[in-house]
């Protein structure tokens, strides 16, 4: 590993999935101007993610597929083995 291109200044921050409400606590090195009081009483800055393993089809295995104007089925018909 190449020396001295690892930022230093790491810190605790809370990430929020807001499509589930889901947080964990981690350390980051990114910037937030919200806080939030965590269950240790502490408080820290909040990131908020769109999308997170708690709400992810691959982790969850709740694979959703949006159909738009069929072009599943007509792909699943056109590759069909007859």
């Amino acid at each position: 590993m190449k020396k001295e291109i690892h930022p230093k200044s790491y810190r605790k921050v809370v990430f929020k999935d807001m499509s589930n409400g889901t947080s964990f606590l981690s350390q980051s090195t990114a910037a937030s101007r919200e806080t939030i009081d965590w269950e240790d009483g502490n408080t820290y800055p909040l990131i908020k993610l769109e999308i997170s393993n708690t709400s992810h089809p691959f982790y969850t295995g709740k694979n959703v597929l949006v159909d738009t104007a069929g072009r599943i089925d007509k792909f699943r018909r056109k590759y069909a083995k007859n």
